[in-house]
């Protein structure tokens, strides 16, 4: 067992994970401010997005990159550093670090071998936009960035389809389009929410249906990093949901069924086929062959 207790910065490495501001620089916590003017080091997703925030509060200190191209090399570094009793601050561009980004793999290699890992909690892009939704905010799953394979985000979608959640998603604004398409052919025409340039001057909430955010879409200019918020699952979750009807029927059996219902052979082999998610030569050959 890993209990981190209560320690003197003077006498071990320690890893803080700061967030930073999501849009308005106003956010910067004060906490955040002075644990990023105390550390020895601080490591970036981008160091010259960092070095602006820095030289915005006056801050002059080391900066290092950590970033998904290079988290292995420069993660074996930072750890080095931090076993010689460095203090790390880790960093994002914006918001949480280590949410949808390499520092969650940081943090966990710090606190394995021992070091603390402290956070120093501040602006998050997903939590903020669930707040204003609309949409219930007692119960949440946050998803992140779905996979850009298709086969993989429908995969995921459907592993996802019956969560009664809110669900949470981030997309970037050349890939909203498909994201929000793949998501009404999966779940239906659910409410959702397209946060934008949050925190910003220009924030806009755009709140409706699936079929009402995509053709806000099409008519409008797409910009800025998205938050996506989509209505969780309110269909029925009783038995015969869950289980169908003809899951112990044989492919025989479920075909004789349909016909002993009044259906002719060749409907009821379409659907058997339609019920099972197969196609109908499949099921018309395992039927002759039963």
């Amino acid at each position: 067992m890993n209990v981190q207790r209560s320690f003197s910065s003077e006498q071990t490495g320690a890893l803080y994970l700061v967030a930073t501001p999501i849009g308005n620089l106003d956010d910067m916590t004060v906490r955040c401010l002075e644990t990023l003017r105390s550390v020895d080091v601080i490591a970036c997703e981008d160091t010259r997005q960092t070095r602006k925030l820095l030289n915005h509060f006056q801050i002059d200190k080391r900066t290092v990159s950590y970033h998904e191209h290079n988290k292995e090399a420069s993660g074996n570094g930072l750890l080095q550093w931090l076993a010689e009793g460095k203090r790390i601050a880790l960093v994002s561009d914006a918001g949480l670090p280590a949410i949808s980004d390499p520092g969650a793999e940081l943090a966990r290699d710090a606190a394995a071998a021992g070091f603390p890992v402290i956070p120093v909690p501040g602006a998050n892009a997903a939590l903020t936009a669930l707040i204003a939704s609309g949409l219930p905010t007692d119960r949440f799953v946050f998803c992140g960035f779905l996979d850009r394979e298709n086969k993989e985000r429908r995969e995921e979608l459907e592993r996802l389809k019956k969560y009664p959640e809110t669900l949470i998603f981030y997309e970037a604004p050349h890939r909203i389009d498909k994201t929000l398409a793949a998501i009404r052919e999966a779940w239906g025409n659910r409410r959702a929410v397209l946060a934008r340039e949050l925190t910003k001057r220009y924030e806009e909430f755009v709140r409706g249906t699936l079929d009402e955010l995509i053709e806000w879409l099409r008519e409008g200019e797409v910009r800025g990093e998205f938050c996506l918020i989509v209505e969780g699952y309110t269909g029925p979750l009783d038995e015969e949901e869950a289980a169908p009807w003809w899951q112990e029927l044989s492919v025989a059996e479920h075909v004789d069924r349909y016909c002993g219902q009044g259906m002719g052979k060749k409907e009821a082999i379409r659907q058997a086929a339609d019920d099972r998610g197969v196609s109908r030569r499949d099921v018309y050959n395992e039927y002759h062959r039963e």
